[in-house]
């Protein structure tokens, strides 16, 4: 069986520095924000060219407190793209805020600055910009609405560790950004983690001291309201060990990449948009018949494929009352897109026989008349 993805094999490539990492903590005797976390913080945001970097316990939880720190709460409106994990907007609601959601593009599969634009009312105060798959949205266009609205704008960067716009990484566009250490993730450790990445001083103190119950400049004195959401040294150890090779790993992503693009550029079979600074967290293409072939794929060729996100937010019962109109886009990618395996580990020996499992379902492209 060919899994859609496996994050133990990569623990596996780099065991030996893994096991490394664990035992400097076990034989250690820091366990909760001690000195791994401080150097995997600044080691993460000299790699993206930030100033700050803040270990949090989740990806969710970065977003929440980057929206808290930045000054988003009750009574604001936070424009979030209904195709993303629910996480997104889970986290506007955990800082006290209503999502908005707004449709994609179908190439990109990001927000659609049109549609951006077109949902921005009187109580909306942010929008959190997701590179889904590791696609880069278009910063510069988003950032020009955001300026003329008086928008903070909020990077969702768990799928995007090492992704490019122009030369520059994302997470460093906004007014803060958040990370997700998810297993799968493209940089994940063995259990939950995350962070928020900024270059506002004023904003990584307050993340810093939002996920220590609110204590600041060492005083266990709660000065706000506070959580606990703190990244801890084992997760914080394993993550340094790997963040040397992510660039090597996004490097054999996108020649993966490329190799499904050469593979099925005359299939059927609709492919994502193509950008230099992507780093495929996910390969996700679009086909009709997608549960179909999805079932082939498992049943008769053993290939293990995924669906992100087989229902938009929009749709979902939890986040039904903050739903007020179709978003036609998400939806209609929702209902045929799959994610085929993408991780190095994985694919790097697989990648031609899922192409070739996937035309033999398709078919080839359909020619237009002359």
């Amino acid at each position: 069986m060919i899994p859609q993805a496996d994050p133990s094999r990569r623990i596996a490539r780099h065991r030996d520095a893994v096991l490394a990492a664990i035992t400097a903590v076990v034989d250690g005797h820091e366990y909760i924000l001690g000195s791994h976390v401080g150097r995997f913080e600044q080691a993460f945001a000299g790699s993206l060219g930030a100033a700050h970097c803040v270990g949090v316990n989740s990806g969710t939880d970065a977003i929440a407190l980057a929206l808290r720190a930045t000054g988003i709460g009750r009574g604001d409106e936070v424009l979030v793209p209904a195709l993303t994990a629910a996480g997104t907007a889970a986290a506007v609601l955990q800082a006290g805020a209503t999502p908005r959601f707004v449709d994609v593009e179908h190439s990109t599969r990001c927000l659609d600055p049109v549609a951006i634009e077109a949902a921005i009312g009187g109580r909306t105060a942010a929008i959190v910009a997701v590179h889904l798959h590791g696609h880069p949205i278009d910063m510069p266009r988003l950032l020009e609405i955001a300026r003329h609205r008086s928008l903070v704008v909020i990077e969702d960067c768990a799928q995007a560790h090492g992704a490019s716009l122009d030369g520059r990484t994302v997470g460093t566009f906004g007014n803060a950004a958040a990370f997700s250490f998810y297993p799968t993730k493209n940089l994940g450790c063995i259990g939950d983690g995350g962070a928020v990445v900024t270059s506002d001083p004023n904003i990584a103190k307050r993340v810093r001291a939002l996920r220590n119950y609110g204590w600041q400049d060492g005083e266990r004195l709660s000065a706000t309201a506070g959580g606990n959401s703190r990244l801890d040294e084992l997760q914080a150890a394993i993550l340094l060990a790997l963040l040397p090779h992510l660039d090597a790993g996004n490097g054999e992503r996108r020649l993966l990449a490329r190799r499904y693009r050469e593979t099925l550029a005359d299939s059927a079979v609709g492919l994502p948009a193509c950008h230099p600074g992507s780093v495929y967290h996910q390969f996700a293409i679009t086909v009709d018949r997608r549960d179909e072939i999805r079932r082939v794929l498992r049943e008769s060729h053993g290939i293990g494929t995924g669906v992100h996100y087989d229902s938009p937010l929009h749709l979902q019962p939890a986040f039904a009352a903050f739903a007020d109109e179709p978003l036609p886009v998400s939806e209609q990618l929702a209902r045929d897109m799959i994610s085929l395996p993408i991780q190095p580990e994985v694919a790097a020996q697989a990648v031609d026989t899922i192409a070739a499992a996937l035309r033999s379902l398709v078919g080839p492209a359909e020619r237009k008349a002359a």
